[in-house]
């Protein structure tokens, strides 16, 4: 409530500098926070030091105190290597769910606290509504920003402690906000890609940290079409990268990595982008996270197995042991052990899990 102290998360980008300015307009004690995840020597492509600047300007601007913190140690045992074990295994994982879950709003929400915050804010386009049964999370209004999806695993107790001010605005609202109040990151461009990676090419880092291990590229009846340079490097889906070029007696159609064969060390690949192999009718997960009381029957649900994705039309069934089993509607390309499935009502965020396995789109239904 307006006069409780506020911890923002300060990254330096636009998103975060309105949503201290907005809190400060309602009345709270806002405190800028300012925290590094990751070390890195390569200034090429780490922005950290030219990110805080941006934040001591936005601070100064507003007139509220900065702090500033490491958890570059935290990430790299939570997040980091989490990642690279998922890499090594051939899967594809989202270390940014991770990083939000553990580090965010988990050891950066503690920190927030021990600054004397009774809240804690950050600039995600997401909503959070409390109702009778606790806080709820909702996707933004903002469809096209909404983060919604890589934050379904944040704890849902935590999730009554946070403030997520810009998740009732358009993108082009928070821009013009920030320009209107003298905010020096209005035009400031948005990051991408995933954070301690930057803007550098993925497999650039990757062979920083995971060795070549070159195996056969196959087509589903086994004909050798050339070597990858490890499953770690490829993802289902992926077109680029795969330096096979046109094959005698085939058409031009490009190729997609349709499986991994981990035991094998084969990547096997299809041509054309709609091939049925890359096709999934249904889906299993690791242990679901769930922001609402699991359902006691089947439940009709909308999902997305990546960010972005329009939602699916799906049913969950609810496993004896905690994963649930998800059986789309229509089949999904290129779903993806090691990435997340989410699943929502409507704008309400149910819950999530790790894809674990996919069924093919000609194979039988799902048990439920």
């Amino acid at each position: 409530m307006p006069g409780s102290r506020a911890i923002v998360g300060l990254s330096g980008g636009v998103d975060s500098a309105v949503a201290a300015l907005l809190l400060k307009e309602q009345g709270y004690d806002v405190h800028g926070l300012f925290m590094s995840n990751w070390d890195d020597d390569d200034d090429a492509y780490c922005t950290s030091a030219a990110d805080f600047q941006d934040a001591r300007s936005v601070a100064r601007e507003l007139g509220i105190p900065l702090h500033r913190v490491s958890f570059a140690a935290e990430y790299r045992q939570r997040v980091f290597d989490y990642f690279l074990s998922e890499q090594r295994a051939g899967r594809t994982p989202n270390p940014d769910v991770l990083c939000n879950r553990e580090i965010k709003f988990g050891v950066c929400l503690r920190y927030a606290r021990r600054l004397g915050g009774e809240l804690f804010a950050t600039g995600h386009y997401a909503r959070i509504a409390h109702g009778a049964d606790g806080p709820q999370l909702l996707k933004a209004l903002d469809g096209s920003k909404d983060q919604s999806y890589f934050l379904h695993a944040v704890e849902r107790e935590h999730l009554a402690h946070v403030l997520m001010p810009i998740g009732e605005l358009q993108k082009q609202e928070v821009r013009e906000r920030a320009r209107r109040a003298g905010l020096p990151v209005f035009d400031k461009p948005d990051s991408t890609g995933i954070c301690f990676i930057g803007e550098r090419p993925f497999r650039e880092f990757l062979s920083k940290f995971l060795k070549d291990n070159p195996g056969p590229i196959e087509t589903p009846e086994g004909e050798r079409l050339g070597t990858h340079r490890g499953l770690a490097f490829y993802t289902l889906g992926q077109r680029e990268g795969l330096m096979i070029g046109g094959r005698r007696g085939r058409d031009e159609a490009p190729w997609y990595v349709a499986r991994k064969d981990s035991a094998r060390n084969t990547l096997v690949v299809v041509q054309g982008h709609d091939h049925a192999l890359l096709s999934s009718r249904a889906l299993s997960t690791g242990p679901f996270h769930w922001l609402v009381e699991p359902p006691a029957a089947a439940l009709r649900c909308a999902v997305k197995v990546r960010y972005r994705q329009a939602d699916q039309q799906a049913v969950l069934h609810s496993q004896a042991d905690g994963t649930v089993a998800i059986e789309f509607e229509h089949p999904q390309r290129a779903v993806t052990p090691g990435q997340y499935a989410v699943v929502y009502d409507g704008d309400r965020c149910l819950g999530g899990a790790v894809i674990e396995r996919t069924v093919p789109a000609a194979a039988a239904r799902v048990a439920a």
